[in-house]
């Protein structure tokens, strides 16, 4: 196939250079900033830097972008895309993206698959971008939008073919909802965890546990903020269970109720171990 990356962050980036390092698909790719689409060619991460015109010539289309600018290039390239291409994005939420390309294509027929590599690193940009990022991960694929069986198989065998160990079949709305759980609120935790008064005075006090915790509250304030904001009543919802089981742990501090802290303890680590196996 031709494939089209547009945008070439490390999402985008490391799309462009897995396809290339395991296919023979061609890559064009596309950037806001045109010095990142020239480091990209001069890498080898892609084929050419796409010209409006050339989308027509791509059979899909991978819209690696924030979740407004995503719409908005469907909305502005619409009657540039090939008219039976596959539209695939790979944004952290899926409600609002989803729903915005549907009415977007409505009446053409083009084929929209939404999707969201779960995979990442605490860096951003083509900079941090690598071929195997994808390696044993997950692809979450949101269908509903799509009825062509066949568009499923191509964008499913290429993940495959991309290192993607696992195609997980969702909806939008039941993917927001746990993705608030899974990422969004871990990126919240650690960020106000970050925030406390001993984060930049734990030299020679600190080991893997700060490490973890700590590890994703470097990130992309513009990015996230519009990933939360987009998802705001789930993110809320997880954000407001999470402090109830906190309140839980203070007190039992507070109350002297080492016996309370034990069974919070002990079923914490026996629904740990039982998260392990899913």
């Amino acid at each position: 196939m031709n494939i089209c990356i547009c945008g070439l962050g490390l999402i985008g980036g490391s799309l462009a250079k897995a396809v290339k390092a395991k296919t023979a698909h061609t890559v064009y790719g596309v950037d806001r900033d045109a010095a990142v689409a020239a480091t990209a060619l001069s890498d080898g991460a892609i084929d050419k830097i796409a010209k409006r015109n050339d989308l027509a010539d791509c059979e899909l289309i991978i819209l690696a972008l924030y979740p407004r600018a995503a719409v908005e290039f469907v909305r502005d390239h619409l009657a540039d895309f090939r008219p039976d291409a596959i539209l695939l994005d790979t944004c952290g939420i899926k409600r609002e993206v989803m729903d915005g390309i549907r009415r977007a294509t409505a009446g053409t027929s083009l084929r929209f698959i939404g999707g969201h590599p779960m995979a990442g690193i605490e860096k951003s940009g083509f900079s941090a971008a690598f071929a195997t990022l994808f390696e044993g991960a997950s692809m979450i694929l949101c269908t509903e939008a799509c009825r062509d069986e066949r568009a499923v198989k191509t964008v499913g065998d290429l993940c495959r073919a991309l290192g993607f160990a696992r195609i997980t079949i969702s909806t939008a709305e039941h993917h927001d909802k746990v993705i608030a759980f899974t990422s969004q609120l871990a990126h919240v935790v650690s960020a106000a965890y970050i925030a406390g008064q001993y984060a930049t005075k734990h030299a020679g006090f600190s080991a893997g546990s700060f490490r973890d915790m700590t590890r994703v509250a470097r990130l992309n304030p513009e990015m996230w903020t519009e990933l939360f904001f987009e998802n705001r009543e789930n993110l809320s919802d997880v954000i407001g269970e999470l402090i109830e089981n906190l309140g839980k742990f203070k007190t039992a501090l507070d109350s002297g109720d080492a016996a309370g802290m034990h069974t919070l303890l002990k079923e914490s680590n026996e629904r740990k171990i039982r998260s392990e196996n899913l």
